[in-house]
C-alpha cells in the first residue's frame, strides 16, 4: 500500500533562492506604497527589512509570515512610501514663526548675522501640514495594506524561484548526463589501463628478479637479492590500488542518488552539494590512480579532469538551490 502511495505522489518543485517580486498600492489619494522582496542564496533564511520610520511595529508581523512561506535565502524586504504631488503644501504658521524667532534670538545673543533659511525650516518635523497628517492613522493604514499584500507577494516570489529552480534542475540533469558518459568512458578504459599497469610491472619485475640481482628462488644473493614472493605480493597490491572500479561504482551510485533527489524535489540544495563533494573526492582518487600511466591511462586522466570540471560547475549551480 505504501509503495503504491509513494509512486502516485507528485514530485515537489525545486526552488532557486534567487527571485524578485513587487506589489504597489495606495492608502489614500496622496499616499501610496511599494512593497518588494528580493532574494539571493544563503545557507539559512536571512531576512533583512527596510521599513520607513514609524512602521517598526510591522517588522515582527512580516517576519512571521515570511518564515512560514520561505525556507532559505537572503531576503531583502523593502517598504517605500510615495506621496502624491497633489498633497497640500500648507504649513504650520505658528511653528514656523517660533522657529524663526528662536533663530533670530540665538543670533542676537551670540552676536551673529544671518537670517533663517526657509528650505531648512520646512524640512523640520511637523512644519508641513501634509507631513503632520501622515501620522499614526496613515501609518496604521500602510501597515494593514502591507500585511494584506505580503502573502501574495511571497507567492509571487516563490513562483519566480520555482521557475529559476526548474531551469537550474534542467542544467544539472544535463551536467549529470555528461558526467555519466565520462564515468562510462573511464569504465571502458579500465581493463586497458590495468593491462598497461601489468605490463609496466612485469618489465620492472623481470629486471629486479634477474639472476644478476640475486637468487631468483628468494634466497638473498651475494649482492643482497630480493624476496620473490614479497615482490609479487607488492606488485599485486600496486595493481589493485591502480584499479578504478570502486571509484566508477561509487560515482555511478552518487549520480543515481543525485538525479533521484532532483526527481523528488523539495529542499535538496544541501544534499546535492554533499553528493557533489563526494563525487569530487572519487574523481580525485581516480586521477591519482591513473597518473603516470601512458596511453589509455592518459585518456582516463583526461576523463577525470573533465569530470571535475562538470562537478565544479554543478556545485556552483547547486549553491543557488533551496
Amino acid at each position: 500500500m505504501n509503495q503504491t502511495k509513494d509512486k502516485g505522489k507528485a514530485a515537489q518543485p525545486v526552488y532557486s533562492m534567487t527571485g524578485f517580486a513587487r506589489r504597489m498600492g495606495r492608502v489614500s489619494e496622496t499616499l501610496g506604497f511599494t512593497l518588494s522582496l528580493k532574494s539571493v542564496n544563503h545557507r539559512f533564511l536571512d531576512l533583512h527589512l527596510r521599513l520607513p520610520a514609524g512602521a517598526e511595529g510591522l517588522e515582527m508581523q512580516l517576519r512571521r509570515v515570511l518564515k512560514e512561506k520561505l525556507r532559505r535565502g537572503h531576503v531583502e524586504v523593502t517598504l517605500n512610501l510615495e506621496r502624491s504631488q497633489k498633497a497640500e503644501a500648507g504649513y504650520d504658521h505658528a511653528l514656523v514663526a517660533a522657529y524663526v524667532e528662536a533663530f533670530r534670538a540665538a543670533a542676537k545673543e551670540h552676536g551673529l548675522s544671518g537670517e533663517p533659511d526657509l528650505n531648512v525650516v520646512f524640512r523640520l518635523p511637523g512644519v508641513l501640514l501634509a507631513e503632520a497628517r501622515s501620522g499614526e492613522e496613515e501609518m496604521a493604514a500602510v501597515e494593514a495594506a502591507a500585511l494584506g499584500e505580503i502573502e501574495a507577494l511571497a507567492a509571487a516570489l516563490n513562483a519566480m524561484r520555482e521557475q529559476e529552480g526548474a531551469a537550474l534542475a534542467r542544467e544539472l540533469r544535463a551536467g549529470m548526463e555528461r558526467l555519466r558518459k565520462l564515468v562510462g568512458e573511464a569504465a571502458l578504459l579500465r581493463d586497458k589501463v590495468q593491462e598497461a599497469y601489468f605490463e609496466r610491472l612485469s618489465q620492472r619485475l623481470k629486471s629486479m628478479l634477474s639472476p644478476r640481482h640475486g637468487d631468483v628462488t628468494g634466497t638473498p644473493g651475494v649482492d643482497g637479492g630480493f624476496d620473490r614472493d614479497r615482490i609479487l605480493q607488492e606488485a599485486a597490491l600496486i595493481a589493485d590500488r591502480s584499479d578504478v572500479e570502486e571509484e566508477v561504482t561509487r560515482l555511478r551510485t552518487h549520480l543515481a542518488h543525485f538525479t533521484g533527489l532532483l526527481d523528488e524535489g523539495g529542499e535538496v540544495g544541501k544534499k546535492l552539494d554533499f553528493l557533489l563533494q563526494e563525487m569530487n573526492r572519487e574523481a580525485n582518487t581516480l586521477l591519482s590512480k591513473t597518473s603516470g600511466v601512458a596511453g589509455n591511462g592518459t585518456r582516463v586522466t583526461e576523463a577525470g579532469l573533465a569530470m571535475k570540471a562538470e562537478i565544479e560547475k554543478a556545485r556552483e549551480q547547486v549553491q543557488n538551490l533551496e
